[in-house]
């Protein structure tokens, strides 16, 4: 349900009860002076639009955009992370990005980075959504169910959302210019997560995450 539906719905609920709150009983709250009616009436409807709103939220959380568009969304929060020490690859926050990888270990950790977004995003990399280290292995997934595009004129069309693979190296597709120029998010990119910009002919292919 939509934040649009939700506020629909409250304000059919607003004119069904205030026929009921146009007409009180007349019996008061010790202290107070707010009729019974009333108050029963505000509560039962605060009641309704707790539920209601809670409702809302909870369907909106759940239809959030493509897995592609979600990875996009993810990145960019992450943008300026950076190993520590540098060079070393590893810290804190690159041990959260191997875990999403079984059996993973310190040491590069572009595909690591990504199967991270892509288990974040609710669409784990592999057939049993073991995530990569290698983008050699990631990039042959890919090929074997169908969502690899090679890197050729008449097939490669990237959009946000795809996976950019180079030789050795694998970063996000944050957009895409008219003229095919490609900006991306990038993990293990000078030992951060940063934006780079690449040529429409520099990668080897693209993995298809929508």
């Amino acid at each position: 349900m939509s934040i649009e539906a939700v506020l629909t719905r409250v304000s059919e609920l607003q004119q069904a009860l205030n026929p009921v709150v146009a007409s009180p009983t007349t019996t008061s709250l010790s202290g107070t002076g707010t009729t019974a009616g009333t108050t029963s009436t505000a509560s039962d409807f605060n009641s309704i639009l707790n539920s209601q709103m809670t409702a809302g939220i909870s369907q909106t959380g759940a239809v959030s955009g493509p897995v592609g568009e979600r990875m996009v969304a993810l990145a960019q929060k992450e943008i300026g992370v950076h190993e520590e020490p540098m060079g070393s690859n590893d810290g804190a926050r690159i041990k959260e990005y191997r875990s999403a990888t079984a059996g993973s270990g310190v040491g590069p950790w572009c595909a690591y980075f990504q199967s991270w977004l892509a288990k974040q995003a609710g669409a784990p990399l592999g057939e049993q959504g073991q995530g990569f280290g290698s983008v050699d292995a990631l990039y042959a997934w890919a090929k074997r169910t169908g969502k690899a595009v090679d890197n050729t004129a008449t097939t490669a069309t990237p959009k946000a959302g795809d996976l950019i693979v180079f030789d050795e190296h694998i970063g996000l597709v944050e957009s895409v210019d008219k003229d095919g120029t490609v900006h991306t998010i990038e993990g293990n990119s000078s030992d951060q997560v940063i934006r780079r910009t690449h040529g429409s002919r520099d990668a080897i292919g693209y993995v298809n995450m929508s």
